[in-house]
């Protein structure tokens, strides 16, 4: 099947030829929502602890990457650290995710859907306090390793 003319279907790219190189991502997401929303996922609640169960989803979600984006390669991944910073006094939760792989290819989409799956497992909590709580500011912090080099986002106000 092709798309409209002059377009490339669809592929994984050809890594094969790359040097293995250590790589490490990181990318974070902010989960705002009312201040009793945000104490009460702090405190627990009949579901557990939901800062620990978001922690855990985004864990997995680096392993199953290439099962949710067709494009990106299984990484023989050698680390990964979810790190969720809650300010009570603001409702807001910072997801913060790091990936570190030694591979052909990077690893800032293991990253990105690690700090977006912890933040929507908060969503999920967060929700039968505040069904208005919101995911925003998804993005990449940095990344080293490859053949694009280092990336580091400048600081800009959230």
């Amino acid at each position: 099947m092709s798309g409209p003319a002059g377009s490339t279907p669809a592929r994984m790219v050809d890594v094969g030829v790359k040097e293995v190189t250590a790589r490490e991502a990181a990318a974070e997401c902010i989960v705002t929502m009312s201040v009793e929303a945000c104490a009460a996922l702090m405190a627990g609640t009949p579901k557990g602890q939901p800062l620990e169960a978001a922690k855990v989803a985004g864990l997995m979600a680096v392993k199953r990457t290439p099962d949710l984006l067709p494009f990106c390669h299984p990484i023989a991944l050698t680390g990964a650290t979810v790190t969720l910073d809650a300010d009570p006094d603001a409702g807001t939760i910072r997801v913060q995710a790091t990936v570190t792989a030694n591979d052909r290819t990077g690893v800032e989409m293991e990253s990105l859907t690690a700090a977006a799956v912890a933040a929507l497992c908060l969503y999920d909590t967060a929700k039968a306090y505040d069904r208005s709580a919101d995911i925003t500011g998804l993005h990449l912090m940095s990344k080293s390793g490859g053949r694009g080099g280092d990336y580091r986002r400048s600081s800009q106000p959230q």
